[in-house]
């Protein structure tokens, strides 16, 4: 628990709207980035992106999230985690966005941040990955979506560097940026405009999704696969965050699917430009790979549950409920809504 919470700690945003490139008061991790990645490097490395992602946004991006390419304190590599990171997420990046046009006198790999929105969305459009936000299940109540003056649900298309979709997903990055799910869910297309564009990536790299670890554990070594990982083909290197990303789609086949071996490209470039190693045992792909199960190193209890006994209260487990452990006064209204009818005293307060 100590680890996932240090690791999705975020900055204030007011300190992270001051972080512009080369400023002397940049934190240590915007620092140790604009090392390895400055921005002529930036410039070489996305030449076709879209204007709306800036070096500065970028580096903004990495302030928020003090946990990427930050230090550590029991002797690993900083400098080398850092730079597997920034290839790892390039390589996503330019899966994800890319252009993908092998005309085009730059490589594929460097074609990535091309497109802001998912293609064939434009805001305003109706019916957009908002199937979530009808009823009343769990999933509506807790990341409620905005509504166009019309009454119609706001669309939750894909926006943003990692193409950040659904309103489960923009009601938590919602929450880690403003402290308030609706912020987002109101106005998701702040994801596509602003520098979110860039942090909603740093978001999903650095947060869990039990029973998936977060991509920043399997990089940095925090996550070590247990005997049931290992037994369903989940071992440390590139593959495993694809299957973090987009496992349901691309892993787990006989054969290496299109969009992961495009991903296994790219990232072998940017681990070249960056000064990367691949050792030639590292598992690049995902074919064969099951999913994350319960029973893996993953599966961490961080969400509050039902604990279904006649004594009121909830009980931690590895898989996603409305509040988190991490949330301060999750726990309470777990209890609330499990147990409607007992009646709650705070005798924390004098």
């Amino acid at each position: 628990m100590q680890q996932v919470r240090s690791s999705i700690r975020t900055l204030d945003n007011a300190c992270v709207e001051a972080v512009a490139p080369l400023r002397p008061q940049n934190p240590v991790n915007v620092k140790r980035v604009e090392s390895i990645v400055d921005e002529a490097r930036f410039e070489y490395l996305f030449p076709l992106r879209a204007p709306e992602y800036s070096y500065r946004g970028f580096l903004q991006a990495v302030a928020k999230f003090p946990a990427v390419c930050g230090d550590y304190a029991d002797g690993r590599d900083a400098e080398a985690i850092c730079r597997k990171t920034l290839a790892t997420m390039f390589a996503h990046f330019a899966q994800e966005t890319g252009a993908h046009e092998s005309w085009r006198p730059e490589e594929e790999y460097r074609q990535a941040l091309f497109h802001v929105r998912e293609m064939g969305w434009k805001e305003g459009d109706r019916n957009g990955y908002n199937g979530e936000c009808q009823g009343s299940g769990w999933i509506a109540e807790t990341w409620p979506c905005g509504k166009f003056s019309d009454g119609s649900f706001k669309s939750y298309f894909g926006r943003g560097a990692k193409q950040l979709s659904y309103n489960y997903n923009y009601g938590p990055f919602s929450a880690a940026m403003y402290g308030d799910v609706r912020t987002l869910l109101d106005a998701p297309e702040r994801v596509a405009d602003t520098w979110l564009n860039l942090a909603s990536a740093t978001f999903f790299f650095t947060y869990p999704q039990p029973p998936k670890p977060s991509m920043l554990h399997v990089i940095d070594g925090t996550w070590q696969p247990n005997d049931a990982d290992r037994a369903d083909g989940l071992v440390p290197g590139f593959g495993v965050t694809t299957l973090i990303i987009n496992g349901g789609v691309e892993c787990g086949g006989d054969a290496e699917h299109a969009q992961s071996a495009n991903r296994m490209t790219y990232y072998r470039a940017f681990a070249a430009t960056l000064g990367v190693p691949v050792p030639a045992d590292e598992v690049l792909g995902c074919k064969g790979m099951k999913q994350f199960g319960e029973s893996g190193a993953g599966a961490l209890p961080i969400y509050w549950e039902n604990n279904w006994t006649e004594q009121p209260g909830c009980k931690l487990v590895g898989y996603q409920t409305a509040f988190s452990a991490l949330k301060p006064g999750d726990y309470v209204g777990c209890v609330r809504v499990a147990f409607p009818n007992v009646e709650i005293v705070d005798d924390t307060k004098g």
